[in-house]
Order: structure tokens, then C-alpha cells, then sequence
């Protein structure tokens, strides 16, 4: 991390010094001085790094690594500071190298620049000195490599989805969710509470999941929701969770006066109205004391209809929480069986090597190695996970095993071993993957964190190094990845092609990771906005958050982000602006800031400003003085329009702004200075062509685009657009009324081929002749596009077809599903189906299809014939059917398996209900604020 740190620096000093600048007399000499210095200790910094992270090295090695790591930060502040100041006193006589050298010669204090600098590098000198007594090694490929081995091409492996399966489940955990399954939808019809006890790290949440998901629990009980608890929450909110939960179950819109409820009371009222005398399932996930049952007991009637509550705790007395008001089965989860522990390590360790069985050479050292971990799946999954990335061999066997100590002293034997194994693997990290990893901490416990939210993250503050050929934010992919292949970071949620789209930190994992952060003063989680001066490197602002740490820091703050709602507006949002002149990233992502001051454009070293879901509706003209911004989130605030000094941005790549499936974003200006845009999603055109014609033909390196209210003759300048975009991947087009509108894209032009997701909306004569191109499209959405039967025919023949949305999109009075046709969809969703009144699905048909959804189709009245032939059918969806319909429905249901979840309908279909229609219209597609397409 140190070396991350220097090589950051060493790369800001060499355009700084390299040309030809003239500097203040002898700053240009120390500056090179120091430059020559950090490149000799870096060198040396890897072995330094790795030698700091094991156990048994002197606490004198850490310090001098801390020492390296902050005065390079000190060195970087200065720089930036020194180009802040250049910046805001230009010289207009002169170009941007002469006005630094003039400004300089000007500067009231331009001594004390030298005299840091001098400081600095006398400091350096010491380091180095006192490092040659530890005997370091110059090494050029760092303390481990293995991540090297993840490779370009590591986001479509064909194993890649095996590595984000529940490790859990690779040792059998159905028995146990069978029986808790049990427990639920059977016995005595007062409420039961089951309590799930366990230590950190043995499953508890892995196995609540297990039987929250499950097709009998969710058919059973009308009413369900998950909520997590864990040390610190607020009862209020864990009140509104539970509502979110119910509307969730049923689809449901959640309603804006619910969201505004302030007082216990009032949410306390509006569950027991929403339950009534329904059955219902409710998770409480970490649960560490018995005070937040209060309320809850208050909102959670016991109708006397079979109710159920289930809660994980690591406290049994806790899991007794209303032993007063309910009956209480506690289920202990115990540490697993030697059995189980070493199948589940094999399969891990050696899941692409030897067939998942362990070389017999190393099955003694491997058998030590599982006695360590006792018996905790988390501890087995971390260990296997680290040891999954080495060679094969006793040697490194030893190396971990040594390196694993021994706990068998401590009072928390069980708790001290994952921590223990959790810290080895985060020292056996590359040095290039420690800051990307330790940056979790700075998320909220239990939060699901999206994954392009995290690597531009990364990418904004540094993190990521530059590869040939490559963008930082593939770089950032591989990252990633690496982290979940070391079990170190968990997959929340896949995408239809198996890419992880949200993950998690599991809470003892977290700890460690904050545990680390305050020791290297990288990233504190922080409560308070008045003593932020000297906290951290990266600055978390959040309720949940913790005094200012033990150890403080010289360097300053360089990003920041809120997830505190409450004090936000009042004060922490002119602190920010007032104190952070440095900052690289802010983000305000779900905050209620709804006004930007003018003193942001005077954070001219800011990459990253994340406005998502917010309530601001301008930004400041001064926004125009970041030409270092890099990306730009605006989806689903209330910004409609960018000023035209956004047009000036050099670095710009990522501008994202809609807030729906068909609104975009006015920009106004020339684009000639944003060719470096690779996401453009979604702007919005108007009557003047020349935005088409000539604004948009710079965007050769755009990879996401997204365009609305595009009018019928301006559909072939667009073809002439999309045609430049050689890496296009994911394209969205909306007509300016699509429900009337041609949407003209018949020119005959060569698609982007490496196109993997298109939404079309707006009226179509017929469907586009380059769709039948598309061979790597796996996600299309066509809405109000007038198809007929033979678009069925292009559309089932693409070979790579995962997902398939036809919104109010097919007209055709028939829907034949071919077999040997879609043979690698998953998803598919049909509604608004107006004149359909057949469907059939061949043998051989859909064989891949997991998901399917129908409805509304007010002229379908008989079942789909063939649907029994969907073999891995998992979930079946049915909305606003006929009376008709529904009728047969109802003879036939118990022909599908029994293992595909039946999701029945949200109401009847009535012609004269137009206005329940479009409410599930907007709620389905894109009119609520969180709607996220891609």
C-alpha cells in the first residue's frame, strides 16, 4: 500500500518535471532529488509491505512503512496544493507551463513551497538510511502476483459462475433449511419465533437466506420481508424496512407518505393496517441485544393464523427476545463436522484442480490448516480461497500454515482464528489490491454495494494501475473479481450473464477491514462533522459512524462519502466545500442535498462527483472549472438540463443522467471536447440536427449511449452516429412520442458488433434489419414497437439472447416458440400483448429459460400450451389476466412442476381500469425514481 502510494506521487512529478517549466531557482532540483529518492525506496517496498503484514516482524517495520506511505501522501498534497494555487491565479500572457513559472516568482509565500519540499526529501533520506538496517529485497514484482493470473478476459470465463456459488451449499446445507423450512409452515397457528444461533462466520445468514428464498415459504405466507439489525440501528427505520418488505412481496408501489413518516406511531399503524389478519414471515438478521423488539412486537400482531419470526443472533439470551409473547424454538448452528469442513475446503482449494480432491502429498498440511479454521464456514471459505490462488506445492502449504499462529490460549479461540485467517489473506494480498480492498470499509455494515459504484471509486482515487490496451475501469473489473476469487468480498447479486452486479462485506470481514484502515489512517467511518481535519485519507460520513480514531494523519482528506440523511443539509455540506480543497471523489449517492454551492468548482482535483438519486436541480456554473472530472452520476436526481460549461470537460467519461426508461438529459454546447466520453446515458435531443450530425461524431470511444425524443428524420444521422462507435456495448433509443412516433433505424448500416444490450422505443415498420447481426447481444428490450409474427422468427435465432422484454411491442395475434429457438434465454417478459390470443412452446423451445412473465394480454384467454415443457423453469409470473384466463389457469396450475415458483396475478384484466393499469405500468417500467436500466 505504501508503494502504491510512492508510485502515485512519482507519476504526478514526472510530466511536472519533464518539461520544460521553470520552476522557482532550486525547487526544480529538489524536486528531482525526491522524485530519484521514492524511486529507489519503492524498490524497496513490496518486500517492505509484505514484511510489515506478517506476524512476528518487529513493530518497527510498520512504522517505517507508515512513515514512506505518509510523506508520500505529504509530497502529493503539496503538488496539488501548488497546481490549486497555479490554477486560480493565472497568468492569461502566457501558456499553462510559463504561467506556473510566473506565478511562482509571484507568490507572496512561493519560499515555503521549497521549504516542504526540502523537508520532505530530508525526510526520505532518513527513511531510506534507516530502512537498509532491515535488509529489504528490491523487488519488481511485489509481495504476491497471483492476481496477474485473472486476465483480460476474466469476466467471461466459462467457469466464472462457479465462483460465485454459496460455498455453503457445496457441503449440504439443504438438510438444515428443510427443517427450519418445517417449522415455518407447519405446527401450532400462534406466531413461533425460530431463533437461529451461531457464532460469527458459522452460516446463520447463509442458511436464513436459504429459506427466505425458498418457492414454499414465499407461496405460504402472504406477507413477507427481510430486515437486517445489527449493532447499531434505528428503530424507526427498521420499521419502514419491514413495510418496503410487504409492498416488496406483493409488488406493490411504496408510498411517498410512508417514506416522510417520522414518528413510530404512525408506521407502527400503517403495518397493522397492511397486515390486518394475514399470515405473514418476517427475518430479523443480527440481532445483538433484546432491546429492538419493542416496537417491533407492537407493529407484529399475533392473528393466530400461523405468523412466523425468524431471527439470527450470535447471543442466545437475545434470541429470546419475546419469550413473554411468543413461543420460541431456538435452532443452534454448531461449527461443522470434520467431514463437512474438509469437503467444503477441497472443493474450494481445489475446485480446478484435481477433480476438487486434495493431492495426497498435501493432505496433512491441508488437515492442519482445516483444524484452524474450527469448524467456521467463513474461516474455511477464506483460507481455501487464498490458498485456490497458489501453487500447489508443501512449501507454500507451510507458508500459509505458519503464517496462520496458533489461538488455542485465547479466551475466543473460534473468533481469534477467522480473525487471524482473515488478516493473512488480506496481507497476502497484491499491494495494488490492499487500498481497493480496505476501501469497503468505507460502506455501511450490511450494505449491498454496487459494483461500478466501487471501481470508479477505485479508479478516481488512484487505486488502479494502467494497463496497454486497456480502460482503468477493465483494470477495476479484474480487481474486483479478484477479491471474490479470494472470498474476501461476497457476490450479492449476479446479472443475467453471471457477472456480479452488488456484493457484500461479511461483518467480521469488515472489522478487519476497518481494523487495518485506522491503523494506516486510509478510510475512517466517521459520526461527526466537526473534528475532520486528520482523520483519514478517505472519509466515510455516516449515523452508524465512530469518534475520530487513536492515530491521526498529516495528509489530507481525498474523498468523501454521506450516507447520513438526516444532518446532511444543515452541516455537513458546507463543512465539505469550506474544508476539502483536494478532494478526488464526493459522493452524495441517496442523500437529500437538493443545492450545490459555488465553491464547488474550487475542487479542481475532483474525478468523481456521484449526484444519484438526490434532490438537486441545477449545478452551479462554476462546475465548469473541474476539468478533471472523469464521471458524472446524475441519474434520478432532478437535474434536466447541463449548463454549457459542462461541454469543456477534457477528461469527461462517464456522464449519466436519466431518470426512466424514456427521459434524458438536455445538454447544451459542442461535444468536440468529450471525445474521451465512454458512457453517455441517457441525453435527450431536440429540433436542431446538428447535434446528430456533427456533435455526437467524436464519440469514437463511447461503450454505454443512451438517446431520447429522437424524431423520425433524424434516425438516419443517428445510424451514421452509432456506426463511429466501434465499442458500443450497451445502446438505448427512444423515440420523442413513442407510443406514435417512427423510430426510422432501417439505414442499412454495420452494428457495433460487440453490442450486448439494446432497448428500442418507439414505433417500428419492422424490425431492423442489423438486429439479426447481433450475435453477442444478450439483453433486449422493445417497447411500443408494432412487431409481428415473423420478428419472432430473427429474435429466437440470436445465439446469445439471455433476456427478452416485449413491452406493448408485438402485435401479432399468434406467438409460436420454435423448438431448437432461444436456446439461451433466461428471462422473458411479455406485456401488453394487445391482439395475442395464442401462445405455444415447442419441445426443445426455451430450454435455458428460468423466468418467465405474462401480462397484461387482454385477448389471451387459453394457457400457453407446452409450458410443461420448460424444464428449468424456476419462476412463473402472471399480471391482469381475463376472468377467462384465470379460470383455466386454475385447472391446469398443477401440471407445472412443483418446483417453479407461482407468482399469481396482480389483479384482473379491466378495459376500464385504465388507471390501476398505468400505475403498474410506471411501477414495472421505469416512472419510480429507483428504476435502473443496464
Amino acid at each position: 500500500m505504501a508503494e502504491s502510494a510512492v508510485s502515485l506521487v512519482v507519476d504526478k512529478l514526472l510530466p511536472l518535471l519533464t518539461q520544460e517549466v521553470k520552476l522557482l531557482k532550486g525547487v526544480h532540483d529538489e524536486l528531482v532529488g525526491v522524485k530519484d529518492e521514492l524511486e529507489v525506496i519503492r524498490a524497496f517496498l513490496k518486500d517492505a509491505d509484505s514484511k510489515a503484514e506478517k506476524e512476528g516482524i518487529g513493530e518497527g517495520v510498520k512504522v517505517l512503512v507508515n512513515q514512506i506511505r505518509e510523506e508520500a501522501h505529504h509530497i502529493e498534497d503539496v503538488i496539488d496544493d501548488y497546481m490549486l494555487h497555479v490554477a486560480r491565479h493565472p497568468d492569461h500572457r502566457h501558456g499553462l507551463l510559463r504561467r506556473i513559472a510566473s506565478l511562482t516568482k509571484t507568490f507572496s509565500s512561493r519560499h515555503e513551497i521549497a521549504s516542504e519540499i526540502k523537508d520532505i526529501k530530508s525526510s526520505l533520506l532518513d527513511i531510506k538510511n534507516r530502512s537498509q538496517t532491515f535488509h529489504f529485497i528490491s523487488s519488481t514484482e511485489g509481495a504476491s502476483s497471483s492476481s496477474s493470473n485473472a486476465g483480460r478476459g476474466l469476466m467471461h470465463h466459462p467457469r466464472l459462475s462457479s465462483l460465485f456459488c454459496e460455498e455453503a451449499e457445496l457441503v449440504g446445507i439443504e438438510s438444515r433449511r428443510d427443517e427450519l423450512i418445517s417449522y415455518l409452515v407447519s405446527g401450532v397457528s400462534q406466531r413461533k419465533v425460530i431463533a437461529v444461533v451461531g457464532m460469527g462466520g458459522v452460516g446463520k445468514t447463509t442458511l436464513a437466506r436459504k429459506v427466505y428464498d425458498n418457492h414454499r415459504v414465499i407461496e405460504h405466507f402472504r406477507y413477507h420481508a427481510w430486515i437486517t439489525v445489527s449493532q447499531s440501528y434505528d428503530q424507526t427505520e427498521l420499521l419502514r424496512s419491514m413495510l418496503k418488505g410487504f409492498y416488496k412481496a406483493k409488488n406493490e408501489p411504496f408510498p411517498d407518505k410512508i417514506v416522510k413518516m417520522e414518528k413510530d406511531e404512525e408506521l407502527i399503524e400503517e403495518i397493522r393496517e397492511k397486515l390486518r389478519q394475514e399470515r405473514y414471515f418476517v427475518v430479523f438478521d443480527d440481532v445483538w441485544e433484546i432491546g429492538f423488539w419493542g416496537n417491533m412486537e407492537l407493529a407484529l400482531l399475533d392473528h393466530d393464523n400461523g405468523s412466523r419470526i425468524l431471527a439470527t443472533t450470535r447471543n442466545e439470551a437475545a434470541a429470546r427476545f419475546c419469550r413473554g409473547s411468543s413461543s420460541v424454538h431456538v435452532h443452534r448452528i454448531d461449527p461443522l463436522p470434520r467431514k463437512e469442513e474438509w469437503e467444503l475446503f477441497c472443493k474450494k482449494a481445489f475446485r480446478f484442480q484435481s477433480q476438487g480432491q486434495c493431492p495426497k502429498d498435501l493432505e496433512e498440511l491441508s488437515h492442519d490448516i482445516v483444524r484452524r479454521c474450527g469448524g467456521l464456514p467463513l474461516a474455511i471459505v477464506a483460507v481455501s480461497g487464498l490458498l485456490a490462488t497458489k501453487e500447489k506445492s508443501v512449501q507454500e502449504w507451510k507458508k500459509v500454515l505458519g503464517g496462520l499462529g496458533c489461538s488455542a490460549m485465547t479466551s475466543d479461540p473460534y473468533i481469534d482464528n477467522v480473525t487471524s485467517i482473515l488478516s493473512l489473506s488480506y496481507g497476502d494480498l497484491p499491494y495494488h489490491l490492499k487500498s481497493c480492498f480496505l476501501y469497503f470499509g468505507m460502506f455501511p455494515e450490511d450494505f449491498s454495494i454496487k459494483r461500478r459504484r466501487i471501481i470508479q471509486l477505485w479508479v478516481a482515487d488512484g487505486f488502479v494501475q494502467e494497463k496497454p490496451d486497456m480502460t482503468p475501469e477493465e483494470v477495476g473489473e479484474e480487481y474486483f473479481i479478484e477479491l471474490i476469487r479470494r472470498s474476501l468480498v461476497q457476490v450479492d447479486e449476479l446479472s443475467l450473464k453471471g457477472v456480479p452486479k452488488t456484493c457484500r462485506v461479511h461483518d467480521m470481514v469488515r472489522e478487519v477491514i476497518l481494523s487495518k484502515s485506522e491503523e494506516l489512517s486510509l478510510c475512517h467511518v466517521s459520526s461527526s462533522c466537526s473534528t475532520f481535519e486528520g482523520i483519514a485519507r478517505h472519509l466515510s460520513i455516516s449515523n452508524r459512524g465512530s469518534n475520530p480514531p487513536k492515530r491521526s494523519t498529516r495528509s489530507q482528506t481525498r474523498s468523501i462519502m454521506v450516507f447520513d440523511k438526516e444532518m446532511l443539509q444543515k452541516t455537513i455540506v458546507p463543512v465539505i466545500f469550506a474544508k476539502f480543497k483536494l478532494l478526488t471523489a464526493l459522493d452524495f449517492e441517496d442523500c437529500p442535498v437538493d443545492h450545490l454551492p459555488k465553491e464547488l468548482g474550487n475542487l479542481l482535483h475532483l474525478r468523481y462527483l456521484n449526484l444519484r438519486n438526490t434532490d438537486v436541480k441545477e449545478l452551479p456554473k462554476s462546475i465548469g472549472k473541474l476539468h478533471n472530472l472523469e464521471s458524472l452520476d446524475l441519474r434520478f436526481s432532478l437535474v434536466e438540463e447541463l449548463p454549457v460549461e459542462i461541454s469543456d470537460f477534457p477528461k469527461l467519461k462517464h456522464l449519466l443522467a436519466h431518470g426512466g426508461y424514456a427521459t434524458g438529459l438536455k445538454i447544451k454546447g459542442s461535444f468536440k471536447h468529450l471525445e474521451f466520453l465512454q458512457t453517455l446515458f441517457t441525453i435527450k435531443v431536440d429540433d436542431d440536427v446538428s447535434l446528430l450530425n456533427d456533435g455526437l461524431q467524436v464519440l469514437t470511444k463511447t461503450r454505454k449511449f443512451g438517446i431520447c425524443n429522437l424524431k423520425r428524420e433524424q434516425g438516419r444521422y443517428l445510424c451514421t452516429v452509432l456506426e463511429k462507435m466501434t465499442h458500443l456495448q450497451s445502446l438505448l433509443v427512444y423515440s420523442v412520442n413513442h407510443q406514435v412516433e417512427i423510430l426510422d433505424l432501417e439505414s442499412e448500416f454495420s452494428p457495433p458488433i460487440q453490442l450486448q444490450s439494446l432497448w428500442l422505443g418507439g414505433q417500428l415498420d419492422r424490425l431492423p434489419n442489423w438486429i439479426s447481426k447481433l450475435h453477442n447481444l444478450s439483453k433486449l428490450i422493445l417497447s411500443y414497437t408494432n412487431l409481428m409474427e415473423d420478428s419472432v422468427e430473427v429474435l429466437q435465432a440470436l445465439p446469445n439472447l439471455k433476456s427478452l422484454v416485449l413491452f406493448w411491442a408485438y402485435n401479432g395475434e399468434r406467438m409460436h416458440f420454435e423448438g431448437g429457438g432461444f436456446q439461451k434465454l433466461k428471462y422473458l417478459y411479455l406485456a401488453g400483448l394487445d391482439y395475442l390470443n395464442e401462445m405455444s412452446i415447442d419441445e426443445g423451445a426455451l430450454p435455458l429459460l428460468e423466468r418467465l412473465e405474462i401480462g397484461p394480454c387482454p385477448m389471451l384467454e387459453e394457457v400457453p400450451s407446452g409450458l410443461q415443457n420448460l424444464k428449468c423453469l424456476e419462476v412463473l409470473s402472471l399480471a391482469w389476466m381475463t376472468n377467462e384466463f384465470n379460470q383455466r389457469w386454475s385447472q391446469q396450475e398443477s401440471k407445472i412442476s412443483r418446483h417453479v415458483r407461482i407468482h399469481g396475478s396482480d389483479g384482473t384484466y379491466d378495459p376500464d381500469d385504465k388507471a390501476s393499469i398505468r400505475a403498474w405500468v410506471d411501477r414495472k417500467f421505469g416512472a419510480s425514481k429507483k428504476h435502473r436500466f443496464g
